[in-house]
């Protein structure tokens, strides 16, 4: 790919890790913002692209094994060429996002977050809660756990149903618990930077990419954005993103109820295609997600024996201490929108869930009292509320991005493809580069 390597006169190794059915290409916008940002001489790019296309199904903890690998390759190559690398930063996208976070939990294990300075962790629309749509009763069952099962061993850990190597808790309750090697890690990074989408991410809503316990974006005709200044119209202020707008008259006129009309007869061909195709889509979707299973159980099978070029005992640790690929993301996408939100309301019968612990129990009756009238608290889990307030604390830089002109805006937040319609992300790299970035 373009743009990455760099010279051995410098000194700050910078980590680019893509997404789920990604591959480096999909990091080529970010790469070539730090490069016109950064001399060769000042900053060295890394892509990895050991996890490509495929090979994300096969987990984060295996993900997270790959890049560690690709990290120390290059740090030795830079020395045999008599470079010196005394910086590191890492940057996430997507899925890529919690791998970075598993391979930075290997880095500290294994001496080299000591050896360094760490300097930059970001992500960008990463799901560090899971991708588990907030639902109560059968709803859960329907989306939640029989969607995990279409995405072989990363979706049943996105969808947080795993059993992390005989813990009894899920890989991403794991990366987030305060005593692991991984928070250990991420504490060491001189900046830890998010930055999430508001609206229109089809794939990780706002919650688990912002790691938040309520999404101030669900309704976004209520809320008036309040921007970052300089950063209009796409990056809102971190600490008051919104501001709750004065409920309107419910009565319409009659030139809202002809724009409403126009506006349904506009739509009429999509969703006559939306018909016609989704089916197509989905059975497309689930052969897919069958076979890409099967074949992902034989990559782990060979991962785990030491067959596929990598010495897994060496990144094992004590825990505590565009083809069918796209046309498979989109209608992810798509069924992953459908799903609506649960709310736990102050209000609520606060009955006890049978299927609950009862320390589990009482962090919901808690999170239940707490719950806003204005922005009530989403129907997590458990597991999910207590990674919410462990991440919290190691400390988060946290933007919220508006993208308005792209019905989907997961690519577009790091330009995935050069569109026009994805030059929203550019402020976003702006952003980021000249008020959060550290060289």
């Amino acid at each position: 790919m373009e743009y990455t390597g760099g010279s051995i006169a410098a000194d700050h190794l910078c980590v680019l890790v893509h997404g789920l059915w990604g591959n480096p290409n999909h990091m080529k916008a970010i790469a070539k913002a730090l490069r016109e940002k950064y001399s060769e001489d000042q900053l060295y790019l890394l892509s990895a692209k050991r996890n490509s296309g495929s090979f994300t199904y096969d987990g984060i903890e295996r993900g997270g094994e790959r890049v560690c690998l690709e990290i120390e390759e290059e740090l030795a190559n830079i020395r045999a060429k008599g470079g010196n690398i005394t910086k590191l930063s890492i940057v996430g996208y997507s899925l890529g996002g919690l791998v970075a976070r598993y391979a930075v939990g290997l880095l500290e294990m294994r001496g080299v977050l000591s050896q360094l300075e760490p300097m930059n962790f970001t992500t960008f629309a990463s799901p560090h809660l899971g991708v588990r749509t907030p639902l109560r009763g059968w709803h859960n069952h329907i989306w939640n756990v029989l969607g995990a099962r279409s995405l072989s061993k990363s979706g049943r850990q996105l969808f947080t149903i795993d059993n992390h190597r005989g813990t009894g808790r899920p890989l991403l309750a794991v990366l987030a618990d305060p005593e692991s090697i991984f928070i250990a890690g991420l504490k060491r990074f001189k900046r830890r930077t998010l930055y999430a989408n508001a609206v229109n991410d089809r794939s990780a809503v706002y919650y688990t990419t912002g790691i938040s316990k309520t999404d101030p974006f669900v309704s976004p005709s209520r809320v008036k954005p309040n921007y970052v200044i300089g950063y209009e119209d796409v990056i809102l202020d971190p600490l008051h993103p919104v501001s709750p707008m004065a409920p309107k008259d419910s009565k319409l006129t009659m030139a809202e109820i002809r724009s409403n009309s126009v506006g349904y007869l506009r739509n009429a061909p999509l969703m006559l295609a939306l018909a016609v195709f989704i089916p197509i889509g989905v059975v497309a979707f689930l052969f897919n997600s069958v076979v890409q299973t099967c074949r992902s159980s034989r990559r782990i099978r060979l991962h785990e024996s030491g067959l596929a070029g990598i010495q897994v005992e060496n990144y094992r640790l004590p825990i505590w201490i565009k083809d069918i690929r796209g046309t498979v993301e989109d209608v992810y996408g798509n069924l992953n929108t459908w799903q609506g939100e649960s709310y736990l309301r102050a209000s609520d019968d606060e009955r006890d869930d049978d299927q609950l612990s009862m320390a589990e129990n009482r962090i919901i009756a808690l999170e239940r009292r707490k719950s806003h009238p204005q922005f009530p608290t989403l129907a997590l889990t458990p597991a999910q509320f207590t990674m919410v307030d462990e991440l919290d604390k190691v400390g988060w830089r946290k933007y919220p991005v508006w993208i308005h002109n792209v019905g989907h805006s997961h690519a577009a937040i790091i330009v995935r493809v050069d569109k026009p319609n994805y030059k929203e992300g550019l402020v976003v790299f702006r952003h980021w580069l000249n008020e959060e970035f550290l060289i």
